[in-house]
């Protein structure tokens, strides 16, 4: 089942709270939970705060690792009957959303499509114009792709482009039909929401508790122990901000608010992305009490994977 939606709307208490009612183990659909060192920024919740349920794709490798989301869709799709054949429900609970729909839906990633020739010219290209010349060529034959990647990240940019000349498809192309081929998975697909101001209070309160829980020392100790800061990793929300700061091109103030402004754009774009999803049963947190919330949920969980979840074996049942 899925637990999914914005950044800081609660996810990660709500995706446990299922796991201890329904005996499951919890897979991480986050992008940068991934990465080992990387804890404050990332928002992983400390072990001492899961409530005893396993998790699974949290700090498997260092951030200096390539890590794509195919690498995540192979990973994941072993781990799933691993979890199945222990009689525990996997529940993936997560909010990038590109993550979630390559183990959801028939994803196929285009790793044939290579031409190092390509990809050397490609470099060169990118070492001529500099970073953003480099990434407005992106925008202009991959726009969703230009939106997803930060200009910065120049590994991901050339990814996207040499794909593009090779096969002549973007990126987000690679996906499977859903007229003609049947989901991979029985779903429970929850998805939540609340208020989009108590949405950006809540962003901006996590990013400053963030600060005081000493993220600032956190991308410190990964530039000392020899990160670079252009890796893909290292560009994520709260990591690049900072690490800019380190360099003094602003104060600590202004860091912070640019955390805060980027992750709430990056929350309306998650807003937007699982909004495509029909199948996705929304939950307002903000509207129930908590203990009514959860029985809500857990009656959509039900119903969706048959009623008498609490009981059954589920060895290969999900499938």
């Amino acid at each position: 089942m899925l637990v999914v939606g914005p950044t800081a709307v609660g996810k990660s208490d709500i995706g446990i709270a299922i796991a201890q009612h329904f005996n499951g183990e919890i897979i991480s659909g986050d992008s940068m939970q991934v990465y080992r060192g990387m804890d404050i920024g990332s928002a992983k919740i400390p072990p001492e705060q899961r409530g005893g349920i396993p998790h699974h794709m949290i700090d498997i490798i260092d951030p200096d690792e390539p890590f794509s989301v195919a690498d995540f869709q192979r990973r994941v799709t072993d781990l799933i009957p691993q979890i199945v054949a222990r009689g525990r429900l996997p529940i993936m609970v997560g909010g990038t959303g590109l993550y979630v729909r390559s183990i959801t839906d028939h994803y196929k990633f285009s790793e044939e499509a290579k031409d190092l020739e390509l990809r050397a010219r490609l470099e060169t290209k990118a070492a001529e114009l500099g970073p953003e010349a480099f990434h407005r060529l992106l925008a202009e034959i991959d726009p969703d792709a230009a939106k997803r990647i930060h200009f910065n990240d120049r590994k991901r940019i050339i990814r996207a482009m040499e794909v593009y000349h090779l096969t002549g498809k973007r990126q987000g192309e690679f996906h499977y039909a859903a007229s003609v081929q049947k989901p991979k998975y029985r779903l429970a697909p929850i998805a939540l929401t609340m208020d989009r101001q108590e949405l950006y209070r809540r962003i901006d309160q996590r990013a400053q508790i963030m600060i005081e829980l000493g993220l600032v020392e956190e991308v410190k100790g990964l530039l000392e122990r020899g990160y670079d800061p252009a890796l893909p990793s290292m560009q994520g929300l709260g990591y690049k901000e900072i690490v800019n700061y380190l360099r003094g091109e602003y104060n600590l103030s202004h860091a912070l608010y640019l955390i805060q402004r980027d992750t709430r754009h990056f929350a309306k774009r998650q807003y937007t992305w699982f909004r495509r999803d029909p199948r996705l049963n929304w939950f307002a947190v903000d509207v129930m009490e908590r203990d009514f919330l959860l029985e809500n949920i857990y009656d959509s969980i039900r119903k969706a994977l048959g009623g008498h979840i609490e009981n059954i074996n589920f060895g290969g049942s999900l499938q």
